[in-house]
């Protein structure tokens, strides 16, 4: 999973989720939810994403172990577009909160930082 377009102009309304299917009108909003200084949907294209261990720092060879979410989506979970219908909750789920923030009134503190 990607965001389409290549860096420093990615587009972030679609989401490359492999060679067959892109999602698009992603909301920009979506990407200001962030968790732990990341977007959560960045975090859910990492995580449920294709990677190989080729690197460990004591010995520098990797353990070649494969981590692949599509396979735990069929073991596990028992779907196989299980990472499509998480990407598509989380990018909703993102939007509440940021509407939300976005909706309270400002705050005005005095020189103190009393109301």
């Amino acid at each position: 999973m990607r965001f389409a377009a290549k860096r420093p102009n990615l587009d972030r309304t679609r989401i490359v989720y492999n060679h067959n299917l892109t999602l698009t009108g992603v909301p920009l909003e979506a990407c200001d939810y962030v968790v732990n200084g990341k977007p959560a949907i960045e975090h859910v294209m990492e995580r449920q994403s294709v990677s190989v261990d080729r690197h460990n720092l004591q010995t520098g060879k990797g353990s070649e172990i494969v981590n692949d979410h599509n396979r735990f989506s069929i073991e596990t979970m028992g779907d196989p577009a299980y990472p499509l219908v998480l990407l598509r909750r989380v990018i909703a789920i993102s939007l509440e909160p940021v509407q939300i923030v976005n909706a309270l009134p400002p705050l005005r503190l005095t020189k103190d930082g009393q109301r």
